[in-house]
């Protein structure tokens, strides 16, 4: 990856939805050089998809949790799998501690979440879990 590169992928963080012209005026490149760096990028799987970032005030009416799962030896991959079918998880790590797996959950509301929970907790291979609702957002540096 070169400056270009960069700058291109800086510019789709910021606004996927930016045409192509636009990047290339920016770049100061031919609008075919932008096309090209964005496929090959694509095609490397530097680029993976593009989506989209709710504003404010769609966030602002979403409840999050990051939800703490203690779970059994053995019992990753098929837990796992039962997480990702479930649409209010929307991350799962793996940590070191005394906790194996962290969540990221949204849901529209409490009942939702609430739910959501109980769905986790009754997911054989669940240990014990910790749930710790979202209350406000100081600062994201993703957006």
């Amino acid at each position: 990856m070169d400056d270009l590169d960069r700058k291109l992928l800086s510019a789709l963080a910021a606004d996927s939805s930016t045409p192509t012209s636009q990047l290339a005026r920016q770049a100061g490149v031919a609008r075919s050089t932008v096309q090209a760096r964005i496929e090959r990028l694509k095609h490397s799987g530097v680029i993976a998809g593009y989506t989209i970032r709710l504003g404010e005030t769609a966030e602002r009416r979403r409840i999050r949790a990051t939800v703490l799962l203690h779970i059994e030896p053995r019992s990753t991959a098929p837990l796992v799998q039962r997480l990702k079918t479930m649409p209010q998880v929307e991350s799962c790590h793996s940590t070191t501690g005394r906790m194996d797996l962290v969540l990221q959950l949204v849901a529209e509301s409490t009942g939702e979440l609430d739910e959501a929970l109980d769905r986790i907790g009754a997911i054989p291979g669940v240990r014990d879990t910790e749930s710790l609702i979202h209350l406000s957002c100081k600062f994201d540096r993703r957006t």
